[in-house]
Formats: C-alpha cells, structure tokens, sequence
C-alpha cells in the first residue's frame, strides 16, 4: 500500500493466501476434472486433457534440461496444429516465453523477429522448416562469430507430404517427439514468482518500419483468458475451431481459455468456408473467432461448400478492422450468433465488446446492424477505456461525433514493446496505452472507431473516416470486398478512392468505367457528396496473415495513380 493508505489489519502475505497468477494452473485442473474428455482434434490425431497435460510436462521438461528457463525465448513457427496449443503451456511451465511467429512472413522479417528476440530453441512446423531454415540463415549472416544456432525442433504432421519432415531431420533438426519423449511427464513444473513475469512475445505486422515486440504477462494472460470466456458466454465443454491463427495474439488468450473451459480445441490446418461449415457439421463446434475477411469467406461461400441449416447456434467472434454492417447481419441470417469485438497485440487482443441488449432485438434490421458494428465497451478484464482528445488528453463529449483517440488502461494492457524505450514513452503518454485509432463515443457509452489515425482522408480540409465509405461501397451488391484511402486529388488535397473486388457471380467485368461510376453512383445516394469515392480500382486486395488489409500497398498503389485531375469542364 502506498504510504498513508490505511487497511483495518496488518495481515501479510503467505504461502497459504497469495499466490501468482498464471493461466497455466487451468492446464493442471482440466487433467484432474476431465482427463479422458478431448481436449485437441487434429484431423486423425485426438489427445485427451490427460494427456495434453503429460505432454507439454514433457516440453517443458525437455527444455529445461537443456537449460531452457527464465529469460528464454522459444518460437514457434506453425499453423493451428497440436504442438504450438502444446507450447502454449509447456514454454511457460519452463519458466520460459513462448514467441509464435506469423507464418506467412518473409524470411527476412522472421529473422528479424528471431535475432531480435534471441529465441534461443525454434519449433518449426515441417512445411515451414525452410523458412526457419532462410531466417537463421540470415541472423549468421548479420551476427558473423557471435551467432549461436538455436535449438531446431520440427514438428511432423501426418497430414503433410513426409518429405520436407525427412529433410529437416537430416538438417539438424530433432523431431517434436522424439523431443518430447526426452521430457519427464510428470516434471513438476513452478509457477511464476511474480505474475509479473513475461509469458509470450508477439511482434505487431511492422507496417511500416520494424516490428515492434510486444512483451505480456502471466497476470494479464490469466485476467483475460477468463474475461474472454465471460464476455462471450462460453460454457464448460465448449467445442471451438481454431480459425483464428493461435499466433495472432496467443489466440486472442482463447489457448489458455479452452483449458479453463475444460473444452475441445479443434485444429484446422487450413481455413476455408467449406472446412468451417464441415467441422460444425461433423465435430459439435460451438464457437470459432474470425477476421472479418473469413465471414466475408463465409457468407459468398458457393452453395456446394455450404451445410445449412446449422445443427445448433454457432457463436462467431470477430475483430480486426470493423465489419461492414451488411456482413453481420447476412452472418445473422445464415443462423451465426456474432459478437463484434476489438483490441490489439497490445491489449491480449480484444478488449472491447459490443455488448447485445435485448432491447435491440425489435429494431429494424438496419438499425440493428449499426449498432453492432460499433466496438463497444469495456471487457471484464480491463479498468479503463476512453475516447479523448489527442491534444489535451480531456475526455470527448459522448455525442457519437466528437473525433478521439481511443485509450486503455489496466491488466489487459502489455508490459510494453521489447527493447524499444522510444515506442514505450509514446504509447504509454499520460498514463493510458495510446491505440492510435480514432472514434467516437455514443451517447450510451459504446464507442466506435472512424478509422486508424493514419487512415483518416482529409478533403478540402474536412475530416473523411474510410471506414464510414467502407461501409457504403460494401452494401453495393457486386462488391466482394472493398478498402479504401486517400489519394492526392489537385482540386481537394485529397480524396477517397476505393479498392475493390468483385464477387465471383458478377458476369460483366469488361467495362470497369461503367462498374465504377455505378459504384459512385451508389455511393452518392448513401453518403455525403465529397465522401463519395473519387476513383475505383479493381482486383484482388493485399492482406495480412489475420486477414486484415494492407492499406499501406494500397496508398503506395494510390501514390502511383497520380492526383485525380481537377474537372477542366
């Protein structure tokens, strides 16, 4: 307690009634209380909690005879398969941090992360070894006499071509189990002394300069792993599809949540409608989180990939960049429950809910939609939430038009950004995690994002939110997906110009000229006159591996159309 603060005893701290928090405990209960129920489905392969917790004992084990412990890093490169649910627990049961890295990087960014990080053992799935294999390549490159190769773990998948297992074994990697089997399963593992303690290491997408690694705590995985549980309303033996790639976040905390549920993870390798609509079908899915690129996915499925009527309800949860109104309400007539949610890295993942009212429901469609694209309020998990002004850090009027920067506050927010004092003084200013996305905040208290502050379009001097064009170009009925940015235009500085792709039913694509001007067209009848996108671009869009969209190709692909001309007429 702070000096003065007073409390009515001088009771201390013990063994017996303090102890760190660590989602890892979760692990050891669901052994005890369900230990034959599933707890990993991969394709033929099925573990029961039993043994899910016999196995990463074993990792963690396995590490720590080789002195792998406090103030290591483990990466680990793979898609939603067992190994990487495994390391989850057994990297921190080691007293270690477990790094999973995004796979669909580049070789020259994975070493980046590798050398910045010093991960020192590296568990690559086998279709991925060679990336691993190009990323150390370019550390010894960089690093000279003072490199030290990590430990090479390759994880074998049956459902892979057994060629590129045999090819990393034969180039110095020892298989995941056999490594394993070197473990004892029944190491009795610590927690942390201090909650405080590192637990996983995840970089943001380095957009636009190097990644930055965001460094959590055991405290804040615990907080809201459960918080994730109690703002979806999951149950005990909750059977969830691992669509979300678990190296996004640590699954958004939802790893460590299925073993406080005592649930089943179902792994999917590779995720398309068809395996989603399949796995409820024939494996009693009850949840799954997605980018709103995957219900996208979902909702143009062709009719052949599509099994409906759903058996039960599906919960879906979805963040990243906010969903268009049209895709949570056709998510919601194809019998999909969504809950909308946002957060970053820096915040475990969600944060943010919009929390359903029942009053709600007897709204129109419409109106419905638009209030659950809004990001909402505050998780269980976390103290403070806000929308202020940049300049003045005072909060702005909840009058849901009053721009802002979004703010947070509490145990849901990371230690900070590894080895990177500059970016920690700035994101951590005034004592709120600054997000840099700006909103707004409704008379009721949810707030809504407008845009990134990058994003903004400024047009003649007024403040355009792409997100809010987004919307309208959405609702176009040929229009698949759509992103939109500023563009230099002579006449305005600015203005918004759209990316789109089409649905696959769309017969006529020769005449782009005629498609875009009944995109504008559209647009004017829906929107403000100078918010009406100036130009449209066709084709496919660039994105991350979470599906989320890569504006800054698309404002270089803007930069190289050129200002749009000022009207000679």
């Amino acid at each position: 307690m702070g000096s003065g603060e007073r409390d009515i005893d001088d009771l201390p701290k013990n063994a017996a009634n303090y102890t760190a928090l660590t989602p890892v405990w979760f692990l050891d209960r669901a052994a005890l209380v369900h230990p034959d129920r599933p707890s990993v489905v991969h394709g033929p392969v099925r573990f029961t909690w039993a043994e899910t917790y016999r196995r990463c004992r074993r990792l963690a084990s396995a590490l720590a005879r080789r002195s792998i412990g406090p103030g290591c890093t483990v990466a680990v490169i793979a898609p939603n398969i067992p190994a990487i649910y495994e390391a989850h627990f057994g990297v921190p049961m080691a007293g270690a941090v477990v790094n999973c890295i995004n796979i669909r990087l580049n070789a020259t960014t994975v070493a980046f992360l590798l050398d910045h990080s010093r991960a020192q053992v590296v568990i690559a799935d086998q279709e991925f070894f060679t990336l691993a294999e190009d990323s150390l390549k370019i550390v010894r490159e960089k690093n000279k006499a003072a490199f030290r190769l990590p430990l090479l773990v390759v994880v074998g998948d049956r459902t892979c071509d057994p060629k590129s297992l045999r090819y990393a074994v034969t180039n110095g990697a020892i298989e995941y189990e056999e490594f394993l089997e070197s473990g004892d399963p029944e190491f009795v593992w610590e927690p942390p002394k201090d909650e405080w303690q590192s637990i996983s290491l995840g970089y943001t997408s380095g957009t636009t300069s190097n990644p930055k690694g965001v460094v959590l705590h055991h405290r804040g995985a615990y907080v809201m792993s459960l918080s994730g549980a109690l703002v979806w309303g999951m149950n005990e033996g909750a059977v969830y599809l691992w669509t979300l790639p678990m190296f996004h976040c640590n699954g958004w905390c939802y790893a460590w949540t299925l073993a406080a549920l005592c649930g089943t993870s179902i792994c999917l390798r590779q995720v398309t409608a068809k395996a989603i609509f399949s796995a409820i079908a024939t494996q009693g899915v009850t949840h799954f989180c997605a980018a709103p690129v995957v219900l996208n996915a979902i909702i143009n499925a062709p009719p052949s990939d599509v099994i409906l009527p759903l058996p039960r309800i599906i919960d879906v949860m979805t963040a990243g960049a906010a969903p268009p109104p049209s895709v949570l309400a056709a998510m919601s007539r194809l019998g999909f429950r969504v809950t909308h949610t946002y957060g970053l890295s820096e915040t475990y993942g969600p944060s943010t809910v919009c929390v359903w009212k029942p009053e709600w429901d007897g709204l129109p469609a419409d109106e419905r939609a638009c209030l659950h694209a809004r990001q909402g309020v505050r998780y269980v998990g976390l103290e403070g939430l806000d929308v202020v002004n940049r300049q003045t850090m005072a909060p702005v009027p909840a009058d849901g038009t009053t721009l802002g920067e979004i703010v947070m506050r509490g145990n849901a927010v990371m230690k900070g950004y590894l080895k990177n004092p500059k970016a920690n003084e700035e994101a951590f200013a005034n004592g709120w995690y600054h997000s840099g996305d700006l909103g707004v905040k409704h008379p009721d208290g949810y707030i809504e994002i407008k845009d990134r502050a990058k994003d903004i379009i400024i047009s003649g001097g007024e403040n355009i939110s792409s997100l809010e064009v987004e919307k309208a170009v959405y609702m176009h009925p040929a229009v698949l997906e759509a992103s939109v940015v500023a563009r230099d235009d002579e006449q305005w500085g600015e203005s918004p110009c759209a990316f789109v792709t089409l649905k696959d039913e769309v017969e006529d694509r020769s005449n782009e000229a005629r498609l875009a001007e009944d995109i504008m067209q559209f647009c004017r009848e829906k929107l403000p006159a100078y918010w009406v996108p100036k130009s449209v671009v066709f084709g496919p869009l660039p994105k991350t591996a979470t599906g989320k969209i890569k504006k800054h190709e698309l404002r270089a692909k803007a930069k190289e159309l050129g200002p749009v001309r000022k009207s000679r007429l």
